[in-house]
């Protein structure tokens, strides 16, 4: 049997990380810009694109903003939810300008040809309109500190260019910057090029928390499934 001091001394040690968990997900959520420290990212000049990122808050987006995400998430994610839409999009609406919120705002940047490079050179103009956006955050789930991209979306025109791979990248290097120890997001099972992308691309796994790993009957009847990419041994033990 379990003593009395042996019992006291695990509470201690699981209220001590919870101390050290609830710290790491307060410092990088009070973080003003997560982007800061990767200043080499902040610009996107291939394949035919010339673009610049910007970071932003949930609690803090314009109106015209708020439309725009709004907007591109139904666009391009009302066809996988299919009948499930309309509550979906009541979650996301609330879920988009919640404090917690925090983004990365992809924009189109003026250019020319330059005639030496034989590349699109950016301009001294300001920049252009947002054509796609992440939306992600610091949180905690099964007692660790995480980044949950809830959304990456992009306009059409732009997609399958190396975009997506180089904003999952940027993430990874802010989780890793920030100490949190995975990726975690969700995937409609109906958006196959996403589920393509995620684990097969960048290999991403579908999570022990996710329905079809806690219970295969259930997760035949949710839509979705949960991925995740584990930056340590603790982490993959628990998410994969």
């Amino acid at each position: 049997m379990e003593g009395v001091a042996e019992r006291t001394t695990k509470r201690k040690q699981i209220l001590e990380k919870k101390k050290v968990v609830d710290g790491l997900i307060r410092a990088a959520s009070s973080l003003k810009n997560p982007l800061a420290p990767f200043s080499e990212f902040l610009n996107y000049n291939l394949q035919g694109l010339c673009l610049s990122l910007e970071g932003g808050h949930g609690a803090k987006l314009s109106r015209s903003l708020k439309q725009y995400v709004l907007n591109l998430v139904k666009q391009n994610m009302q066809q996988h939810y299919g009948d499930e839409w309309p509550k979906e999009e009541k979650v996301k609406c609330r879920d988009m300008v919640a404090p917690e919120a925090r983004y990365i705002f992809v924009y189109e940047v003026p250019t020319l040809v330059s005639s030496t490079e034989k590349r699109l050179m950016p301009t001294n103009e300001h920049k252009n309109d947002v054509v796609g956006f992440v939306h992600y955050r610091f949180i905690t789930e099964e007692e660790l500190p995480v980044l949950y991209v809830y959304e990456l979306q992009l306009e059409p025109r732009i997609q399958g260019k190396g975009l997506g791979k180089f904003l999952m990248q940027l993430l990874e290097l802010i989780a890793r910057k920030n100490c949190m120890a995975a990726i975690v997001l969700t995937v409609q099972k109906a958006n196959l090029s996403a589920m393509f992308f995620y684990t097969s691309k960048l290999g991403y796994c579908i999570s022990s928390m996710s329905p079809s790993r806690v219970d295969p009957l259930v997760g035949l009847r949710k839509n979705y499934e949960i991925l995740c990419k584990s930056f340590d041994q603790e982490a993959k033990n628990k998410f994969e």
